[in-house]
């Protein structure tokens, strides 16, 4: 088996992979060229940032490479005791000077051996996803039930009744109403184990069950918006904000040139240096599919994305955020977005619709970017008041691939060279200050880890569906998808629920919809088929 991190560290002595051959990072000659030697022949080679990949080492702990599991994959229960086990390695992560003997003071405050803790320090270290701390025995595939539909609603019934009140009363009160309920029910329900309810309940939104409890000044303490600088946010890619906006011009079709839309441009910034690390811009109305677009961006190197669309300049930024911080919009709520952020061990921050938090960073940078949009033909204005005597469709020319180059240009060639107010210093500046140290009062932190799979990182982000397979293959919104994979599925009928067909998870780049990934439950692996 082979074992794949999901991140590739560009420090002097990193292993790293380019074209099949083995090199160590040497040296960093800028922010997208290293210096690096060949391991074989000891040949030194600049290697640019998007021909860097990771170096494969076979063999790894367990039965499952973590990085072959679609993330719907996952029971509850195997990502509670992956941040367990997480939070137990978490203090000898950060430790200088890791010792056998402070290793065994943790196996021996958490019950477990030494080897034991060694393992998942090696396996976490070599991935960087949460999902290597999960057991390697198999568990229930997620979105299969092991309780029927009639006591999973009685279990949410009795959660509603007996927890969510200012009564206050414990899980093991809900758990004796769910009792009475299932014993009373004609016939008969099984009755659920305590631990079962008890996970339910602790899968709750902590903040909402704060306040239906009767505790709404410490939720409003813990959760609502503060103002003054975003807590621990001391250095790039600490809390990286993402937004939404509809943006004010009118757009051309490009063959035509007839006028189509206002496009909609999700944009994420990082906090500390107020970078924009990532967007995506399309017609579409706001959804988790641009919100896991532009943030599987934000993570991705961009020098192929500039030479693509023309636009001149660098854009140095690419690496795994430790924190998203986005409004509590219904994309931002989504199962999607929560599953992959928790795959790459990224914490996910919400906060309540339209009110400002810390500064309100992303609004600031919307702001500018619609300051900007105003200067360019088609222009709709903020108002009807400065929109008066012009004429949108009438002035509008540029297609969503100008209107997206013209921003990215915009981002690139000024807004992140130009002095900030609150830095001092322009946003790249304070970048490179981070990455690259400052004298000896600031010391480097260096080069951000490079995704190790980019096409893998793209299809994590990208929102899923739930279809059966049949004979002609699978049926996505009118268009038919067939490959000789999916032919030991054609009408299979699910293991749990045997009157029904069972249901696989599908996923589609946006870009490119002649292609659809199936999850073959068997093999754990996205395949691409046809249509």
């Amino acid at each position: 088996m082979m074992n794949k991190p999901a991140f590739v560290a560009l420090n002097p002595g990193s292993l790293i992979s380019s074209e099949g051959v083995t090199y160590k990072v040497t040296n960093t000659l800028d922010m997208g060229n290293f210096l690096c030697l060949n391991v074989e022949t000891g040949q030194h080679r600049v290697i640019g940032i998007e021909k860097i990949g990771p170096v494969i080492k076979a063999g790894s702990e367990g039965n499952k490479d973590p990085t072959s599991r679609d993330a719907q994959d996952y029971t509850d229960e195997e990502w509670q005791t992956a941040h367990k086990r997480l939070e137990i390695i978490s203090p000898l992560l950060t430790l200088n000077g890791r010792t056998r003997q402070k290793v065994e003071d943790v196996a021996a405050k958490n019950r477990c051996s030494a080897a034991t803790i060694y393992s998942w320090l090696k396996v976490y270290c070599e991935s960087g996803l949460l999902s290597s701390l999960i057991p390697a025995t198999r568990g229930m595939t997620k979105g299969t039930r092991r309780l029927d539909e009639a006591t999973d609603t009685v279990i949410d019934q009795a959660i509603t009744e007996v927890y969510l009140t200012d009564q206050r009363l414990t899980p093991k009160d809900v758990h004796l109403k769910v009792k009475e309920l299932c014993l009373n029910a004609r016939p008969p329900l099984p009755i659920p184990h305590v631990n079962t309810v008890r996970n339910r309940i602790n899968a709750l939104p902590t903040a909402s069950t704060l306040r239906r409890r009767g505790k709404k000044d410490e939720a409003r303490d813990k959760y609502e918006a503060i103002l003054g600088p975003f807590p621990n946010a001391d250095h790039i890619l600490s809390v990286v904000q993402i937004d939404h906006t509809v943006a004010d011009i009118i757009l051309v079709e490009e063959s035509t040139g007839q006028t189509i839309n206002r496009p909609v441009v999700t944009l994420a910034i990082d906090v500390y240096s107020r970078m924009v690390v990532g967007l995506y811009i399309s017609f579409e109305k706001p959804s988790s599919l641009a919100a896991g677009m532009c943030l599987s961006m934000a993570m991705l190197p961009k020098t192929s994305y500039l030479l693509e669309l023309g636009v001149p300049g660098e854009w140095p930024v690419w690496g795994k955020m430790g924190k998203i911080h986005a409004d509590n919009a219904r994309e931002f709520r989504g199962e999607m977005l929560r599953e992959a952020t928790e795959l790459y061990n990224i914490g996910l921050e919400l906060r309540p619709v339209k009110k400002p938090h810390y500064g309100g960073h992303i609004e600031r940078l919307m702001l500018t970017t619609a300051r900007q949009i105003h200067k360019w033909p088609g222009t709709t204005f903020s108002n009807t008041q400065e929109r008066k005597g012009y004429d949108s469709e009438k002035k509008a020319a540029l297609t969503l691939r100008e209107f997206e180059a013209n921003l990215v240009d915009f981002i690139v060639n000024v807004y992140h060279k130009n002095k900030h107010a609150e830095l001092g210093m322009s946003p790249l500046q304070k970048w490179q200050e981070d990455v690259l140290g400052r004298n000896d009062d600031k010391p480097a932190r260096g080069v951000p880890e490079v995704p190790a799979d980019p096409a893998k990182l793209r299809l994590d982000f990208l929102p899923f569906k739930e279809r059966t397979v049949q004979p002609y293959g699978i049926l996505l919104d009118d268009i038919y998808y067939y490959h000789e994979v999916l032919n030991p599925w054609i009408n299979a009928m699910d293991p749990e629920l045997t009157r029904y067909k069972r249901k696989f998870i599908v996923r589609r780049d946006p870009r490119n919809i002649s292609q659809l990934y199936f999850f073959d439950p068997e093999i754990k692996l996205l395949i691409c088929t046809q249509t």
